[in-house]
């Protein structure tokens, strides 16, 4: 898929594990949305650690049931796309960061489906 090759907008969405939207983790949510958009892909990275909108240390310990651990999910694709999943997913988060930058993607290769 060589589609996606060139100058590209890079998506990253900073939440929180808890985060919920209609009752599912918003991270879910967000990447069903990327799916169904047609986006070209997306990672969630769970972090060990971070500092949130509050100043407060969110890090993972056994004695919590509810983990408030840090949540990224990356998004490469058009500008274009980027702009119009922004109009959507914008509206879903309560609380977390979303920037946006530049990129260039160098390769993008994938196996055939069996």
């Amino acid at each position: 898929m060589r589609g996606i090759v060139g100058k590209r907008k890079l998506l990253r969405i900073f939440i929180s594990l808890s985060d919920k939207y209609q009752g599912k983790p918003l991270w879910e949510y967000i990447i069903e949305l990327v799916k169904e958009k047609g986006l070209a892909g997306a990672t969630v990275f769970k972090a060990v650690a971070g500092i949130g909108s509050h100043s407060e240390l969110k890090t993972f310990t056994v004695w919590r049931l509810s983990q408030e651990l840090p949540i990224v999910i990356e998004i490469i694709d058009s500008k274009e796309k980027i702009e119009e999943f922004l109009k959507v997913v914008d509206q879903v988060i309560e609380e977390g960061l979303i920037v946006l930058e530049d990129v260039e993607v160098i390769s993008y290769r994938h196996r055939e489906k069996r």
